[in-house]
């Protein structure tokens, strides 16, 4: 079996440990998947332990038992070297397994996860499973995240819980994994409320699975008291400027960038940006427009944790699969008026997105913070003094001009470039029709560019100049 690929979802071999995915190392055998499964381990040294979310059979401590087929393949094992945190949250037990070198704040990370675990059963009434354990793995440079029903994988870089913003963004990740194990690990769509191993199985509602758990991965920090209210605005703030500064937002719908998730988001190239929009993304910032929409009906009495909870006790706690009919009538019944057209507007259009509506009852407002430079419409990387074009933004000047990804640039008007191009763009005013000769397949070509106006490096939440006092009240009822 192939074992090189440290990833959260696939199999790594070391010398200092396993991790293995059943679903990427055990065959699938369909007559068998309702049955009972065992896995038995032997580790290679006595001092390498088990770690699991599985339960061990009484008389066999490395035999481990699954339900059925599905709970196997959502139980990752990592065996090995560990470093171990055990904790409890409402009297149930909870483990870090941790591997890997690498400074761990031990104390503040147990106590953090304990404030974003009752935050987080705080929405939902509660922890529906009897033990969770988080598996880590400290890496050179890996990220990454993925949720199972009773533990989550997480790959971070082996330094980065030692810095403020590092160790924030970790937080937020381990939010995001966890909420998880409510929504789409019990609270789930249709399409995948029966697992079909054979095929793909494809949702439209993924923005919601996914976007969804992508805002609250941002509001759980802030209610735990990891941050306060202005970081998490200039966290919004932050990812509404990913959003709009994404080209791809204007061609491709919300609902079909869920649907085609199988055949997209994970196969990403140089035009991506120009064709594509992450469900994660945007429906992050769908989920944030709607909590605000609801908060704003409903002077605070109600928000989007309320569509969570009536979900959860609907379809999450029976485990039934609801339809997106389903998903757009309890977000309707929270808000208490007709959504269809914010529906239709959000989730099958490339319209740009209502902030300025949304936001004016908390008395806030979006601006944009203009670039320093005049636009090339394009990104580079450099490589020991060589400059490739990374990607070219569709309709750009670098697109108009017949550049394209993989061309390498020499020369900014026969001088050549050696300190990159915004010491070049520092001198240039929107207008100016530079000459820039690039390798394009090999060979050497001349382009004649024409330099467009700067575009919004980025955007800020922020108050308008004279909220009213019902404004003020909204906003203190919703931030505190």
């Amino acid at each position: 079996m192939f074992a090189l690929d440290l990833t959260v979802r696939t199999n790594h071999l070391d010398l200092t440990h396993g991790y293995f995915n059943p679903g990427a190392l055990l065959m699938y055998v369909p007559d068998c998947c309702p049955h009972p499964h065992r896995v038995t381990i032997v580790p290679p040294d006595a001092h390498w332990q088990v770690a699991t979310a599985l339960p061990a059979v009484p008389e066999d401590p490395l035999t481990f038992v699954a339900a059925d087929y599905d709970t196997l393949v959502d139980s990752p094992f990592e065996i090995g070297i560990q470093r171990r945190m055990a904790f409890e949250v409402q009297g149930k037990p909870h483990e870090w397994v941790i591997w890997g070198d690498g400074p761990i704040p031990a104390a503040e990370l147990v106590a953090d996860t304990q404030a974003i675990i009752e935050a987080e059963a705080a929405i939902f009434g509660g922890l529906p499973y009897d033990r969770y354990v988080f598996l880590l793995h400290l890496s050179a440079n890996g990220f990454g995240g993925l949720e199972h029903r009773d533990s989550c994988t997480l790959n971070y870089p082996r330094l980065g819980l030692r810095s403020g913003e590092s160790y924030q963004r970790f937080m937020r990740l381990v939010a995001h994994e966890f909420f998880h194990l409510w929504n789409v690990k019990r609270l789930r769509p249709k399409g995948l409320e029966t697992f079909d191993y054979s095929q793909e199985n494809y949702t439209s509602c993924l923005w919601f699975c996914e976007g969804t758990t992508s805002y609250y991965d941002r509001v759980i920090p802030w209610r735990s008291g990891l941050a306060t209210p202005q970081e998490f605005l200039d966290l919004m703030a932050q990812d509404i400027t990913r959003h709009q500064t994404t080209p791809g937002r204007l061609v491709q719908p919300l609902a079909e960038s869920s649907f085609d998730a199988w055949i997209k988001l994970y196969r990403r190239d140089a035009h991506s940006n120009n064709n594509q929009m992450s469900y994660y993304l945007k429906g992050e910032l769908v989920t944030f427009l709607l909590d605000l929409k609801i908060r704003a009906a409903s002077q605070n009495q109600r928000s989007f944790d309320q569509v969570l909870q009536q979900l959860w006790q609907q379809f999450g706690n029976p485990e039934t699969g609801y339809t997106e009919t389903e998903l757009k009538g309890i977000i309707e019944s929270v808000a208490g008026y007709d959504l269809s057209d914010f529906f239709h507007w959000v989730l099958e259009t490339t319209a740009e997105l209502p902030f300025a509506e949304a936001l004016e009852p908390f008395g806030l407002e979006l601006t944009t913070v203009p670039g320093k430079w005049p636009d090339l419409g394009l990104t580079v990387s450099a490589d020991r003094g060589h400059w490739v074009i990374q990607s070219v933004t569709h309709g750009g000047p670098a697109q108009r001009a017949g550049l394209e990804p993989g061309d390498e640039l020499l020369a900014w008007d026969g001088l050549r470039l050696r300190e990159g191009l915004d010491d070049r763009l520092k001198y240039a005013q929107p207008g100016d029709v530079v000459t820039l000769a690039a390798f394009h397949q090999d060979v050497l070509e001349s382009y004649a560019l024409t330099l467009g106006d700067p575009q919004p490096q980025a955007y800020r939440l922020g108050s308008v100049a004279q909220p009213t006092a019902s404004q003020l009240a909204l906003r203190q009822g919703w931030l505190g």
